[in-house]
């Protein structure tokens, strides 16, 4: 790592994330609301590390790809603005700021496949005062959480597009779905211990789950594929079709129910 990456990482989600508030502070029309934060947090966290990490290749959502991606030993992976739908909505706080580093596995030999992991990671969810980041000794997973119908699992799910699939898991369970907005807000739910687990299967791309994946293995939980494989990032194709982050002891039951209910081998 150069410097303090994962003290880096929290600090410019936290700035943009105070950036964040005070834009939506101002009020305005939804929409233009919306694009003026993708605009702002992006150019702050771009700009920035270009600063501080010159020699890194920035990833974001609301930029251009870089065609140095794929060979460079060091990337930053971020959301300027998850949850961009609601962060547009007066009174929700579930949007979130995501800044990941992603780091070479040799970084002797830039021409080698871009094999590598992820190694800081924050995610600022700036209306609810909080940031989560590798930057602090997390601890491990609290007990299950205590809001739900007792004895029951309670999924975190989409709010707008919740996988037909995670129902039938559900059923097959008796599990509790609830609905929320950012993918970094549902997996804070999961670190946090307000849900049990996150499962989505609609597709989404890296700088969606690059942080707050960092985030949740740092916290001791499970982060996987639906089938169990490994998380892969800085890939040619971005897109990342699904995901599992759970309490570890629930993986096993959750993996299970998920072939079960997709028929997978």
């Amino acid at each position: 790592m150069t410097g303090d990456d994962h003290a880096l990482a929290r600090d410019l989600a936290a700035l943009a994330g105070e950036r964040l508030l005070a834009l939506r502070a101002q009020g305005g029309e939804q929409d233009v609301l919306r694009k003026a934060g993708d605009r702002l947090s992006h150019d702050f966290l771009t700009a920035e590390l270009a600063a501080r990490r010159p020699g890194d290749v920035v990833l974001s959502e609301e930029g251009a790809d870089s065609p140095a991606r794929l060979s460079a030993r060091r990337v930053w992976i971020v959301d300027p603005l998850d949850g961009t739908r609601e962060f547009g909505e007066p009174g929700r706080t579930d949007w979130a700021v995501h800044v990941a580093l992603w780091e070479r596995s040799d970084p002797s030999d830039p021409g080698a496949p871009a094999t590598g992991d992820l190694t800081a990671g924050a995610v600022a969810l700036p209306a609810q005062g909080s940031v989560l980041a590798t930057a602090e000794p997390l601890p491990p997973p609290p007990p299950p959480a205590a809001g739900g119908t007792a004895g029951k699992i309670r999924i975190v799910v989409s709010r707008s597009r919740p996988p037909a699939f995670v129902r039938n898991i559900s059923g097959l369970i008796d599990a509790e779905l609830v609905p929320l907005g950012s993918a970094g807000a549902k997996v804070a739910a999961v670190v946090n211990g307000e849900v049990d687990a996150y499962v989505h299967g609609g597709g989404f791309y890296e700088w969606d789950t690059a942080a707050p994946v960092a985030v949740a293995r740092a916290a001791g939980l499970h982060a996987s594929r639906i089938d169990g494989s490994a998380l892969a990032y800085n890939q040619a194709d971005l897109l990342m079709p699904d995901i599992l982050v759970c309490r570890p002891a629930l993986a096993g039951t959750l993996l299970r129910a998920i072939r079960e209910v997709t028929h997978a081998p």
